[in-house]
């Protein structure tokens, strides 16, 4: 089943609207193709915003030879794909310091320039950074409920469009990007995933850094398909590409910052520990995941246990949607120990406490499939509030005290 290319909500829309009334500037920040365009469009022509994009080159070349000229002409703009130009930023900056009315500039940009010193600080206070990322299931299916604010308070959301089996797994090999799920097959999207990859290293690689041999990124970056999920040991990785371990490192960070995966801190009590373990490498969409590993529908019933590895992708992916959008503020984190108890995920919320997830391929649960939620219960006390095993399954089962079976459809639920 394709996803028809049309217009979704994005839920992420009213938070941009209601940070433009009070911001001087809103950067939505996240991977190229995720529809941040689309929504900033929609935005400019209902808050009478001119709007500018520096993939023309003529817009960026003006802003590139007179930044402070092209945003002094401006009222009131929405600038797409701003690293492309981030001198405009000092611009910004200069002219908010004049002018501090609220919602005079929206922003997109593909890359993280907020993880950028000197751009997190002339922006400080002056613009707020939302985070779009590809469609979520519940824009895609109709959900309505934010999972992480609903299980925090006590509740698991309905399931709206229940997907088991074969459903589940084409939602997972399709992912979020709206030009991929619209493609009616595996190979098309393969097709489109690589070229996309291609786009992105030729292109916006070059604005981000100076990378002496372009052509390793893509075999690197298909290296990390093969470790998602799994602790990211950089002079392993760079090991097999005959890359030192900085490289490697460099080069995860350039992938990270343009929104294609991310690192997991490990839960830990003590915050400074979190830093110091080995963190996680996830990737941030399981269609482009699926792509690189060449993962087909058919591999997906003959192989259950990298399958699992696809879907703790997707699931990773929801639940940092969920995040963006959520009332609550979130981390995601993983749960490892000396003795080697796993839990997939750990949410935490402001207060410290926790929800505990378990990613299952399957449509039963086993009593091992616990294990390292009751360690991460019994570690963790009264801050434990939850713990989940997502599963590919209908009903929401209780399985002792703290614990519950729920469905995976309740991710994009009522």
């Amino acid at each position: 089943m394709s996803i028809p290319l049309t217009v979704y909500p994005r839920h992420i829309e009213p938070r941009v609207v209601e940070a433009l009334a009070d911001t001087p500037a809103v950067m939505i920040a996240g991977p190229r193709q995720a529809g941040k365009t689309t929504l900033v469009r929609r935005i400019a022509a209902s808050h009478d915003m001119r709007y500018l994009t520096l993939d023309d080159e003529m817009t960026r070349l003006a802003a590139t030879e007179d930044p402070v000229g092209m945003i002094r002409a401006q009222d009131r703009a929405v600038i797409d794909e701003i690293q492309r130009a981030p001198q405009l930023l000092l611009a910004i900056k200069k002219t908010i310091d004049e002018d501090r009315r609220p919602g005079r500039f929206l922003l997109t940009g593909s890359a993280n320039l907020m993880t950028l010193p000197a751009v997190a600080d002339s922006l400080a206070g002056r613009m707020e950074t939302l985070s779009l990322l590809p469609l979520s299931q519940s824009e895609m299916l109709g959900g309505t409920a934010n999972w992480l604010d609903s299980v925090f308070s006590g509740g698991i959301p309905e399931p709206g469009v229940v997907l088991t089996g074969n459903d589940l797994v084409e939602a997972v090999l399709r992912g979020g990007y709206p030009e991929s799920a619209s493609r009616a097959t595996a190979r098309r999207r393969i097709t489109w995933a690589r070229q996309y990859i291609d786009a992105l290293i030729q292109r916006d690689v070059r604005d981000l850094a100076s990378v002496d041999r372009l052509d390793m990124l893509p075999r690197f970056l298909r290296a990390l398909a093969q470790v998602s999920g799994k602790l990211c040991n950089y002079s392993q990785l760079g090991g097999q590409l005959l890359l030192d371990h900085k490289t490697a490192a460099r080069y995860v960070g350039l992938f990270e910052q343009m929104f294609l995966l991310r690192r997991i801190e490990v839960y830990a009590a003590n915050r400074l520990s979190r830093v110091v373990k080995t963190p996680k490498l996830q990737f941030m969409d399981s269609g482009l995941l699926a792509a690189l590993l060449d993962f087909s529908p058919t591999a997906a019933g003959q192989d259950r246990s990298r399958f699992g590895n696809l879907l703790e992708t997707f699931v990773y992916a929801e639940l940092r949607k969920h995040a963006s959008t959520a009332d609550g503020d979130y981390r995601l984190l993983y749960y490892r120990d000396h003795d080697q108890y796993e839990v997939d995920l750990v949410v935490e919320d402001a207060g410290g406490q926790l929800i505990g997830v378990e990613v299952k391929a399957a449509a039963s649960i086993k009593q091992s499939d616990l294990k390292g939620l009751k360690r991460l219960a019994s570690t963790t006390g009264d801050r434990f509030k939850l713990g989940v095993v997502l599963y590919d399954g209908t009903e929401t089962i209780p399985l002792g005290n703290r614990l519950q079976a729920v469905p995976i459809s309740t991710l994009w639920g009522l």
